[in-house]
């Protein structure tokens, strides 16, 4: 079946490159349960309350699903599901909101498996994506970043420029340049593996690293 996107290509060609007990960022996630993860998010409705929030039960359910469907699934099988998208049902199955929703997933998820690897670079992506990836910055990002001690002013070249911070009083601002990828994994909590510049006082750039925001 033909895929929905070039990025769920890479992902599904990636993963099986890497292999089901491949390490990933999401620790300790190996590939496949990345792989599961990206599937039942997509196709399974009771799963979503208990992804990303610590809500007792009801995340306990989410990761009992998970761990299910990697173990009773092949590598294959999993990738070609994420590679093909999901149900006819699911509303990220029309293309356009698809990228709006899944594109910064999508690729976060990708670097995480690419980036857990030794010698790993930067996954090249397409120019659509990266402009999505912009966008997802910049409405994401003053959210992700609301609760820094310092302002934040992300800069893409060829993107543009965006104030995703206010300083709090009395404190600079730092200025974070990359791509759109790079930017958004840093946005994301991935600052360790994240190819971003980041200039300012080292006071306000020291506060930022040690601000914590989505893993």
């Amino acid at each position: 079946m033909q895929s929905t996107s070039p990025l769920r290509d890479l992902i599904a060609t990636t993963a099986l490159r890497l292999g089901p007990e491949a390490p990933t960022l999401c620790d300790p996630w190996m590939v496949k349960d990345l792989l599961a993860h990206l599937v039942v998010r997509e196709s399974r409705p009771d799963v979503l309350p208990g992804i990303g929030l610590d809500l007792g039960p009801l995340t306990r359910h989410t990761g009992q699903v998970q761990d299910s469907t990697a173990r009773e699934s092949s590598m294959e099988e999993l990738a070609e599901q994420v590679r093909t998208g999901p149900p006819s049902w699911w509303p990220t199955r029309v293309p356009a909101l698809d990228r709006l929703v899944n594109t910064a997933e999508l690729s976060i998820h990708l670097e995480d498996m690419v980036r857990a690897q030794p010698d790993w670079s930067p996954t090249p992506l397409d120019r659509a994506t990266l402009e999505g990836l912009w966008s997802t910055l910049t409405k994401a990002g003053p959210v992700l970043y609301r609760g820094a001690p310092v302002g934040v002013v992300a800069v893409a070249e060829g993107y543009g420029r965006r104030s995703l911070r206010r300083p709090p009083s009395g404190a600079g601002t730092v200025v974070l340049r990359g791509t759109p990828l790079e930017l958004v994994l840093h946005a994301f909590g991935r600052d360790r593996v994240a190819q971003v510049d980041v200039e300012g006082a080292p006071e306000d750039v020291a506060a930022l690293g040690r601000h914590r925001r989505a893993v």
